[in-house]
């Protein structure tokens, strides 16, 4: 697959099922074998639709649509959520590809408008997190991450690590 053929772009309300599955999809995936199976059974399209559709409106998510204009991949930023890092006012949501499209730039490519909204709103610095165990943190140490913190998180009641990864400066990752 060509990543010429990927288009990035500002996701509106007609991408919710779209989005849905991918980000639904993506759990599967990535987190067969680390997250409990019976969580990942339980994740529902529908729901996700919902989260998706109330999320939309507030904006600073891009979807990737491939040559037949499905959606393959998001992308989701903004204000850091948490207030608990200081010098990190930035973050990176969710950034989630399809197993098949993985590997291929599109996840710089959905990176970028992130970093640029960010920098729009007067911010030079962001994190994101991610689960220890994912491998996907590879990605994020390429973009010049730096581990700043591992918090703890449950899901399906289960605990796990999540690495906090940040820029102190979002201006030069590109």
């Amino acid at each position: 697959m060509d990543k010429g053929f990927i288009k990035i772009r500002k996701a509106d309300l007609t991408d919710t099922k779209g989005i849905a599955k991918v980000h639904v999809d993506c759990w599967r995936t990535t987190y067969a074998n680390i997250i409990p199976e019976e969580y990942l059974k339980n994740l529902t399209y529908e729901s996700r639709e919902q989260m998706w559709t109330n999320a939309i409106p507030q904006g600073d998510i891009y979807v990737a649509e491939n040559k037949s204009g499905e959606i393959v991949g998001f992308a989701k930023g903004g204000k850091e959520r948490s207030s608990k890092y200081k010098g990190y006012d930035g973050e990176l949501y969710a950034i989630y590809i399809l197993q098949d499209y993985q590997g291929k730039g599109i996840g710089t490519a959905l990176v970028k408008p992130i970093i640029n909204d960010i920098i729009g709103v007067g911010l030079n610095s962001m994190l994101v997190l991610v689960l220890e165990d994912n491998n996907s943190r590879k990605f994020y140490e390429s973009l010049g991450g730096r581990k700043i913190d591992t918090v703890e998180v449950e899901i399906g009641g289960k605990k796990f690590s999540e690495l906090v990864y940040g820029w102190e400066d979002i201006r030069n990752i590109f």
